[in-house]
């Protein structure tokens, strides 16, 4: 006979309202995992089904993965291993913990703990993503060459005056990438076309690239700890070649000198960005775990 999952009560999907809250959590927690900042929670809680609840007296996110499956991120705030296990004492899935949180809190226990490679994220030392030099980068900066000699381009921080030109750009992109009917594709569209919308609510601050025709690229993110920004939506035009590489210089450019570290997010299993993500060296990957009782 399997066991009922006990339920808790929703306060509700993440938004804009709950910035003040999430963001206090979020910084005096300083996570590493891309999945833990608030314009992420905000931006992908209709894929995900994020909700908020208090567990204990810990701030929970309840979701679900690409696949359904239903998960609670790492508590936020109050005792959050005491909470992880409760949680898990019941049947629920763990996403996202990383290895810091399961050194801490779940080693030497009896749960069922996997490496989740699909979802452990990219990051790169800021400087080097900046200046792009030595053999390593040779590539990457031929191809920027490559754009710069046949555009005439100029970089700015993105505001409001560049929302409609960047939308269509995420439009032209999304056509020459080709929707292939999956939940992620689909679910990274329509974040990044709500999160041009409402940069400023939620937290967003990047750089477009521009040039006589218009915006060639453009590339959003934030603070995800003190030391890391986390860039969430990269777009450039299929059709420049050189603009993908020049956004993402323009982007670590950007970024305080604080800011030692760019974390580029997850591959989600694709070989595709797996090599992309790959070929910018980072200088490790966060690893995340999914964790589960044992049956």
């Amino acid at each position: 006979m399997t066991a009922t999952i006990p339920s808790y009560p929703a306060v509700r999907p993440p938004e804009l309202a709950d910035r003040a809250l999430l963001q206090e959590r979020l910084s005096i927690l300083q996570p590493v995992v891309s999945e833990l900042c608030f314009a992420n929670l905000v931006l992908f809680r209709h894929v995900h089904r994020y909700t908020i609840s208090m567990v204990n007296n810990s701030l929970i996110i309840f979701g679900c993965g690409y696949d359904g499956i239903p998960y609670f991120l790492p508590p936020l705030s109050g005792e959050r291993g005491e909470t992880a296990c409760r949680l898990l004492d019941e049947g629920r899935l763990l996403f996202g913990a990383d290895e810091q949180f399961i050194e801490r809190y779940l080693a030497g226990r009896d749960y069922l703990i996997t490496p989740d490679r699909d979802n452990d994220d990219y990051l790169y030392l800021r400087r080097e993503m900046a200046a792009l030099t030595g053999s390593r980068f040779h590539a990457k900066k031929n191809r920027i060459n490559h754009f710069a000699a046949r555009q005439n381009y100029w970089v700015e921080p993105y505001s409001a005056n560049h929302q409609a030109a960047a939308l269509q750009l995420l439009e032209r992109w999304q056509a020459g990438h080709g929707d292939n009917g999956s939940r992620s594709f689909e679910a990274e569209v329509a974040a990044n076309r709500e999160g041009l919308l409402n940069a400023s609510s939620v937290g967003l601050t990047g750089v477009v690239v521009l040039t006589d025709q218009g915006v060639a690229g453009f590339a959003l993110g934030s603070r995800l700890n003190n030391m890391t920004a986390v860039c969430l939506f990269e777009k450039a035009d299929p059709g420049l070649e050189g603009a993908a590489q020049l956004v993402n210089r323009e982007f670590s450019r950007y970024q305080p000198v604080e800011m030692l570290y760019i974390n580029r997010q997850q591959d989600l299993g694709h070989a595709g960005l797996r090599r992309a993500k790959s070929s910018y060296h980072p200088v490790r990957m966060v690893r995340k775990f999914k964790v589960a009782r044992v049956s």
